[in-house]
């Protein structure tokens, strides 16, 4: 880079010039403004499309469905975006362009709080809102009318001679309100960043009417979790939730109306005791305890079969099934059973006569023909349309599998032989060749519960209260000054009579309704008699 005299700049200045701009432009109020806007937008994708942290099957069977678009949305964290990178990156830059806007503000409000207010302008004339005022008396007799006008407003009286200057200025408000609505804007910031830290989240489906219920103690209670950089799973709030029943309310729709669930709970020192705590669920009603929050985010069904072998001994099974129909919470899902350890003496042949069951379930059943449906979602007459299959169901294996499904491969192989399709309604059963039985006893209510710890949510309620507060500061309060000028009136009719002129001008920072009436106020209570001044 060349200086104007025609030298050239070392490049130690060169960078240190470059850093210099980059810097302004970062803590500018516009790239603030633009970097806010692109936190919104990369926002967008988190709510449209399936995340890893909520729900990874989801996102697996949108990429199965989708194979070219699927893998470059994946590529670009559009599956995990609160955790990518690029949204880190806007959310860091736009913390640190914040910091660099609110501090110089701060500081320059600051002195402007403490400096005098500007002196008065030359010509008063000029000014959107100007008056001349001829009182009877001295100047120093109307400086005593003039200053308890401003008794409220920061003013600064100045004299030159027989001159008598009064500046007054009202709304510093106004910028106070805006920093503090940028100085919360950074804490919300900061307090999200600081719950995902230190937060985390999971949910797990319990089974209500005399299900086992769970104990948050540890990770792998959960069917998903998601920790915060700093938790390790070792430090989780420990309480214990049982579900007595679940209730839904429906419109004749069928569209849901609430969802109640009532549950018992142990937490502190009640795990020592072994008491138990009523409190009824209801959705965006959470129970709070020991800092978490318990929200009741779902619900659905959870088939009950009874598999009764040749040698006569039984195994039953209530396990939750996935809604396929949101409306009429028609649901699929697979069971799987062992055989009694006495029946097969070879655990080979034992494998071989294992008994898997896929299929639906509708809990207000429809048939046409012999397809199964369901018309609403309320469980008034429960029915299912199930496979049933015998052979190694691939428990052994040692790969995971779905449990809202069997694994097709093992069908393919033919290691999973269909030995039956048929449709039961509560209390039927079907007998397969070799003697043994399936009854469907029909189905219990399940809840999809989630705990959420977020010990930096008080901080986020407060800064946004605190953000809601400065920015009605900010739009109401309006920012002006008023100029009062008293000096002799040299042109008076009589030598014996003394008058003084009052030359007033007001200056608004915005074109606020209502500004012009306030002046006009000021401008009659400085002419009127002293009585109404006291």
């Amino acid at each position: 880079m060349t200086k104007t005299d025609g030298t050239v700049q070392p490049a130690r200045h060169r960078v240190i010039a470059s850093l210099r701009n980059a810097w302004r432009n970062l803590t500018s109020m516009g790239t603030a403004l633009v970097l806010l806007f692109l936190l919104a937008l990369g926002a967008i994708p988190g709510a449209l499309l399936p995340q890893n942290s909520l729900n990874a099957q989801a996102v697996r069977e949108y990429i199965a469905e989708r194979p070219t678009l699927g893998p470059i949305l994946d590529r670009f964290g559009m599956f995990d975006v609160f955790s990518s990178f690029w949204f880190t990156a806007i959310y860091a830059l736009l913390f640190v362009s914040l910091v660099g806007c609110i501090i110089p503000r701060a500081i320059d409000h600051w002195h402007a709080m403490r400096a005098s207010v500007v002196r008065v302008p030359r010509n008063l004339g000029r000014l959107p809102h100007h008056s001349t005022l001829t009182l009877p008396g001295t100047a120093d007799e109307a400086e005593a009318k003039v200053l308890p006008v401003f008794r409220r407003w920061r003013r600064t009286v100045r004299r030159d001679g027989d001159v008598i200057e009064v500046s007054a200025e009202k709304g510093h408000l106004r910028e106070a309100g805006n920093l503090v609505f940028h100085i919360a804007l950074l804490g919300v910031l900061a307090s999200v960043a600081l719950g995902r830290i230190f937060g985390y989240e999971g949910s797990v489906i319990v089974v209500a009417n005399g299900g086992p219920g769970i104990c948050t103690g540890s990770p792998a209670v959960y069917d998903s979790f998601r920790a915060g950089l700093s938790v390790d799973g070792t430090d989780l709030t420990p309480f214990c939730v049982r579900v007595n029943d679940f209730r839904a309310d429906y419109l004749a729709t069928g569209q849901a109306e609430m969802f109640t669930s009532n549950i018992e709970y142990q937490a502190g020192d009640d795990l020592l005791t072994n008491e138990w705590n009523p409190y009824t669920l209801r959705v965006n009603d959470p129970l709070r305890v020991e800092g978490d929050r318990l929200y009741l985010i779902g619900h659905g069904f959870a088939p009950r079969f009874t598999v009764t072998f040749p040698n006569g001994e039984s195994r039953s099974e209530t396990l939750q099934f996935a809604p396929e129909d949101a409306t009429t919470f028609l649901s699929s899902g697979a069971m799987r059973f062992d055989p009694p350890a006495g029946l097969y003496p070879d655990q080979s042949e034992r494998r071989q006569n294992q008994i898997a069951i896929e299929g639906l379930f509708a809990p207000t059943a429809f048939f046409e023909g012999d397809l199964l449906t369901s018309v609403f979602p309320a469980m008034n007459d429960p029915a299912v349309a199930i496979d049933i299959y015998k052979g190694d169901i691939g428990l052994d294996a040692g790969r995971p599998q779905n449990i809202f499904a069997l694994d097709q491969s093992m069908i393919e192989q033919e290691r999973l032989v269909r030995q039956a399709r048929v449709n039961l309604m509560a209390g039927e059963s079907t007998t397969l060749d070799d003697g043994t039985e399936v009854r469907f006893d029909g189905a219990e209510e399940w809840v999809s519960l989630q705990v959420s710890h977020d010990p930096a949510q008080g901080w986020v309620l407060a800064s946004a209260i605190a953000m809601t507060l400065g920015l009605v500061v900010s739009l109401l309060v309006t920012r002006r000054r008023v100029w009062v000028r008293i000096s002799p009136d040299l042109h008076a009719p009589t030598a014996g009579e003394r008058r003084t002129v009052v030359e007033i001008g007001g200056l608004a920072r915005t074109d606020q309704a209502g500004w012009g009436s306030e002046f006009e106020r000021v401008c009659t209570r400085i002419s009127a008699p002293r009585s109404s001044d006291t």
